[in-house]
């Protein structure tokens, strides 16, 4: 991708490539993400990459700089505040960060495609929703959301939901659709009937398979899966 993205699809790929990044430095890298906000260095900055990479840095010293800055000093709140707190309040800085750049980069840009382009990074979760869990993954790939039959409806091998011989054929444009509202608990990313997918049988989140490092023919010997996040509370 170019170094500075200028079409629609070019400034959304950087977006959820940053954003991507960010996510996973506030969830699944949250312990290296915490120590290395140490209260006692300098103003830091928490960033997010294009390729998908986080850091913890110092601001440019160029002004104006390169990109719009991410929220300044998060470090200094870090022992100050309630950890699930202050992990909130840095994924807020986050959107409004991730908004900005996209913004920076999309200003250049005429009505019709602005519009278009924050159309489509609205239909992601907000990183703050994903951090906080004030939107999780509902039980859209499972047609019938109050069964509790975990290896016939939470399993999906092509990223649809196991065949359910109480289904009718009509029934399957309406969860199709349902599954557009399912989001990844790792990436944040929205449902793909191109990808495997896995549901937590705990929380009940789903996941790309490749997120967190399951295949098909591994979900087949899994009876029942806990995610990371679960794995992590179990072994605390």
């Amino acid at each position: 991708m170019a170094s500075s993205p200028r079409t629609v699809e070019e400034i959304f790929k950087d977006y959820n490539a940053r954003r991507s990044a960010l996510v996973r430095a506030l969830t699944y890298d949250v312990d290296d993400f915490y120590s290395q906000c140490d209260p006692d260095k300098e103003n830091l900055c928490l960033y997010g990459h294009p390729n998908e990479a986080w850091e913890v840095a110092l601001p440019a010293e160029e002004v104006p700089p390169e990109l719009p800055e991410p929220a300044l000093g998060i470090n200094f709140a870090r022992d100050g505040m309630n950890r699930k707190d202050w992990l909130s309040l840095v994924a807020v800085h986050s959107d409004c960060w991730l908004l900005s750049v996209a913004f920076y980069f999309g200003a250049r840009l005429n009505r019709n495609e602005r519009k278009r382009l924050f159309s489509m990074i609205n239909d992601l979760p907000t990183v703050f929703e994903v951090v906080t869990g004030r939107k999780p993954a509902k039980d859209k790939p499972t047609v019938e959301s109050g069964s509790k039959s975990r290896n016939s409806t939470k399993r999906s091998i092509d990223g649809q939901p196991r065949s359910n011989p109480k289904l009718a054929d009509n029934s399957y444009e309406e969860d199709e659709e349902e599954q557009g509202d399912t989001f990844c608990g790792s990436c944040g990313g929205g449902y793909n009937s191109d990808e495997f997918w896995i549901g937590c049988d705990n929380c009940e989140r789903w996941y790309h398979g490749k997120c967190v490092k399951i295949t098909p023919a591994k979900a087949e010997t899994i009876k029942f899966y806990n995610c990371p996040s679960c794995q992590k509370k179990v072994r605390q």
